[in-house]
Formats: structure tokens, C-alpha cells, sequence
């Protein structure tokens, strides 16, 4: 039987076993030295600002070593840089790259299907053209911050086609490269188009970007040669909400909230709308639905105990928005709090 339509304990148990595997498999020396040496060859961080939807998974779709792509989520991918803590969390990102010498490339990504306009982001009321245009908004303010030269901070704005998992890149000239429907993607067929899409990206930038262009092209192909049904359509069953949640390189199980817009409240009001109509359409089991409250923490001690304190607060804050706006949804509420050991990625239940 499909994950998704276990019993809530079996799928709980499932979701922890998935962190356990992950951070073993994220520890390992094999690991440890694939970023190593991923990093080496392609040293330009890569971060995504996308919409909490469980069928958008960047990595997964561009097949890129675990640990390598920072995510930025939230609904339908809306972001105001003005917010206080995306803010400081974005600089402190850059930053950090810049500082080890690394420029960065900041995919902005909007999402949609080719197949139903109806599986299109509900974030925009399945709106893909007030999607794009929003995307725009997000790349002028990185412009506004990070300079209009793109020499350190290249904004990329991306859409994400959920039918096949399908990487859509909007060049500067206004055309749109879709990797559904190109075929050779090796560099020599690359390296010209991505020049003629992006004249002023750095070199080292486009070198980085290649790898994400071809593993997003074989994954495609794997989506082509199997049954996608489940994935294509909301199956979600967890709501997770804070950060930490690079371990569910599972499509299509969580919606997670970044814990970034000062209007908290509606991310989780809408998550909780699509995990509710999944439970009426019969996507999922009605007997239930985890919230999953996570903070990250660099360091025990006092980073440790401030992470537990933020989990906890996102856990009931989460919590008191649910009940109070979906009450009988509540009653299916099954909520856990934890932190993530970010050097481990080691998620830590607390309660």
C-alpha cells in the first residue's frame, strides 16, 4: 500500500524513519565527500524560494547530492524581502557564501501543470500568470539588494511544471527554455543557449547551473517511463512548518511553511484547507494528519534551547490556527515538536 494511505501511526513512523535514513545517509563518508567534491567542481550556492506544495522537490527533480540546495518555502512561493526574518535569513546565506568566495545563484520559481489549470498553484487561485508576475516582484527586490549587475547574486526566475517535474528557465530576452522539450542537454548544446538566455551571467555561475539543467533532464525521463498519478495531485497528509524538512525527499507527502511572512496565519490556514479536501476526496485517510513543528540548530547549548523554544512556538501557534479555523480538522491533529541538528541533519524529537 501507498505511504499515503496508511494509518496516521504508520505514516508518523514512516516520516521519523525517513529522517533516520536521511542523516545516516547525509553523515556517511560516501556523502561527505560527494558535496565535498560538488562543491568543489561547482562552488556557486544554489538557493530556491518556492511555494510549500509536497510536489515541488528541487533536488529530487534535478538529481543534486543531498545538502547542496538551500530551500526557501512558503504558499504559492510569495515572498516580500521587507519581511524582517526572510530578510536576515537571506543575507545571512549570502553572506556566508560570499565571504567563502562564492557567487550565488537564487532561483525564484513559480509552479504549474500542463495536464489541469486546476493543478496549478492554489497560493495564486490557480492563477500561473500572476505566479510569473510575482516572481518578477521577488527578483526586482534581489536586484534592489544585491545590486542589478548579477556578478555576485544571480536571480533566475524558474517555473516548476509538477506533471513531469520539468524545469522552465525565463531568459533576460523574455524566452523561455523548457527542459520537457529539449533534447540534447549536454554542455556543448548548453553552454550557447544559456549565453544567448543569460549574457550576463558569470561564467562559473552558467558552469554551475548545467548540472542542475541535466539532472532535471534525466529525471524527466524517469517521470516519462513510470506512473505518476499519485504525485500530480495533492496527497499530502503533514503540515510541516518552520525549517529543517530537507530530509522528506519524498514528493508530494508534506506541505511546509517557512517560518517568514509576518502573516503566519494564512500559509497554514491554506495548508490546512488542501489537507482537509484531500481527506474528503478520499486522497488520504481521514484518521488523521501530523503537524510537524522543526527549528534548526548549529550548536548545543544555548542554540539548542532557543530552537526548542521557536519549535514549540510554531508548534502551538500552528496548532491554535487549525483548531480555530478548522475545528473538526483539529480533532484529526496529531502534533509533534522537533529540532534539527543542522551539521548532522538529525531530526531530535521534543514532544
Amino acid at each position: 500500500m501507498p505511504i499515503h494511505g496508511r494509518t496516521i501511526q504508520e505514516r508518523i513512523d514512516w516520516l521519523y524513519e525517513l529522517g533516520r535514513v536521511h542523516s545516516e545517509a547525509f553523515r556517511s563518508p560516501e556523502a561527505f565527500l560527494a558535496r565535498q567534491r560538488y562543491q568543489a567542481e561547482h562552488p556557486t550556492l544554489v538557493a530556491v524560494m518556492k511555494c510549500m506544495d509536497g510536489r515541488i522537490h528541487i533536488p529530487y527533480a534535478t538529481q543534486t547530492p543531498m545538502g547542496i540546495i538551500h530551500p526557501l518555502r512558503n504558499l504559492g512561493g510569495i515572498f516580500d524581502l521587507g519581511w524582517p526574518h526572510l530578510g536576515e535569513v537571506l543575507n545571512a546565506t549570502i553572506q556566508h557564501a560570499v565571504q567563502k568566495g562564492r557567487c550565488v545563484l537564487l532561483l525564484i520559481t513559480y509552479h504549474y501543470s500542463k495536464g489541469d489549470p486546476q493543478r496549478n498553484c492554489a497560493g495564486f487561485n490557480f492563477d500561473t500568470e500572476a505566479a510569473i508576475a510575482h516572481t518578477y516582484r521577488i527578483k526586482q527586490q534581489v536586484e534592489a539588494i544585491f545590486g542589478s549587475a548579477h556578478q555576485t547574486v544571480y536571480p533566475l526566475v524558474c517555473g516548476f511544471e509538477t506533471d513531469e517535474d520539468a524545469l522552465v528557465l525565463h531568459g533576460n530576452n523574455g524566452e523561455r527554455l523548457d527542459l520537457a522539450a529539449i533534447g540534447d542537454v549536454t554542455d556543448q548544446a548548453m553552454s550557447p543557449r544559456l549565453s544567448a538566455l543569460y549574457p550576463d551571467m558569470p561564467h562559473q555561475v552558467l558552469l554551475d547551473l548545467l548540472p542542475l539543467i541535466q539532472g532535471n533532464a534525466a529525471h524527466i525521463d524517469e517521470v516519462r517511463k513510470s506512473s505518476r498519478e499519485l504525485d500530480i495531485v495533492h496527497h499530502e497528509w503533514a503540515i510541516c512548518i518552520g525549517r529543517g524538512f530537507d530530509f522528506l525527499h519524498a514528493p508530494n507527502v508534506a506541505l511546509i511553511v517557512g517560518p517568514y511572512s509576518p502573516n503566519l496565519g494564512e500559509p497554514i490556514s491554506k495548508a490546512a484547507a488542501i489537507i482537509r479536501d484531500n481527506m474528503e476526496k478520499g486522497r488520504i485517510p481521514d484518521d488523521g494528519f501530523l503537524l510537524l513543528a522543526s527549528s534548526p540548530y548549529q550548536e548545543i547549548g544555548v542554540d539548542r534551547a532557543r530552537a526548542i523554544l521557536k519549535a514549540r512556538f510554531l508548534a502551538e501557534f500552528a496548532g491554535e490556527v487549525i483548531r480555530s479555523s478548522f475545528a473538526e480538522l483539529g480533532t484529526r491533529m496529531v502534533a509533534h515538536t522537533a529540532v534539527l541538528n543542522w551539521p548532522t541533519r538529525e531530526l531530535e524529537p521534543i514532544d
